[in-house]
């Protein structure tokens, strides 16, 4: 039987940023989150062009029928729209984003990644990370540099080696994998102004322990929040349900801060 998903977003600003450079995206076959990457020009701009883009794109096909190739092209064409935006406006040079995803299968998930927001998973109680960072200190770690405990505290933490940023080779960067898929999973998608200041055993905790996605999204959000997170916290919470999900036909939904002018900024790269 199809699967569908029941999804919470939440993105905010938090208190020590003076805008929002994430973005997250969701609607019954798909859920993610994506972070501009911090310091760069237009960090939230590229992360809500890509975020629009990537839904646009998204609508316009059967979601019961994408394959790997449609996922990635789709996230081609996002990535695409960058560099369009950058030649119009050259301010914008330098501006990337993140993305992490998970799309419905027939009994699979498939998670699209790149950068260093994060995918976890909780089935029957016990929870997982699935995705690994694009990121200088997980490069560390997996070479035996570095400890993983010690990386949680390493001043390099927000060094990450691949992202979308508009050029072509970003694709071969990314990440897809195929996880099996079963009623009842819940996923958290999330950038790192969560889980660089809740450590990740709370975090899946938390996960597992709400009464639904909205719970759990409040909960994680305030967590974040609670530990004085220096960066802007966003968190897709999907439930994974038999069949089409309970608000099968709504519109899709987004989060952040910059809506308005990224999704003008998407309608005029049409024209």
């Amino acid at each position: 039987m199809p699967l569908s998903l029941v999804t919470a977003l939440r993105s905010v600003t938090g208190a020590h940023r003076a805008q929002n450079q994430d973005a997250a995206g969701s609607a019954t076959g798909y859920a993610f989150v994506a972070d501009g990457v911090g310091g760069h020009a237009g960090g939230d701009v590229a992360s809500w062009t890509v975020t629009h883009r990537l839904m646009a794109v998204l609508r316009a096909t059967d979601a019961g029928r994408w394959s790997d190739e449609d996922l990635r092209e789709a996230l081609a064409v996002a990535n695409a729209d960058l560099a369009v935006r950058v030649r119009r406006e050259p301010g914008l040079t330098g501006m990337a984003t993140t993305f992490t995803g998970i799309f419905c299968g027939e009994d699979t998930m498939r998670v699209l990644h790149i950068g260093d927001s994060r995918a976890y998973l909780v089935r029957d109680g016990v929870g997982r990370r699935v995705t690994r960072d694009d990121s200088l200190v997980q490069l560390l770690v997996d070479s035996g540099i570095l400890s993983a405990a010690d990386a949680a505290q390493d001043p390099r933490r927000n060094v990450i080696l691949h992202c979308l940023a508009g050029d072509a080779a970003d694709a071969t960067h990314t990440t897809l994998l195929e996880v099996d898929a079963e009623p009842g999973d819940r996923w958290l998608m999330a950038t790192d102004g969560l889980t660089d200041y809740v450590p990740e055993d709370r975090v899946l905790a938390l996960l597992r322990d709400a009464a639904s996605p909205e719970a759990a999204a409040e909960s994680l959000v305030a967590a974040a929040l609670e530990a004085d997170a220096w960066d802007n916290v966003s968190v897709a919470v999907a439930d994974v349900v038999a069949g089409e999900a309970p608000e099968a036909g709504a519109a899709a939904h987004v989060a952040g801060s910059a809506a308005d002018e990224a999704l003008g900024a998407v309608l005029d790269l049409t024209r």
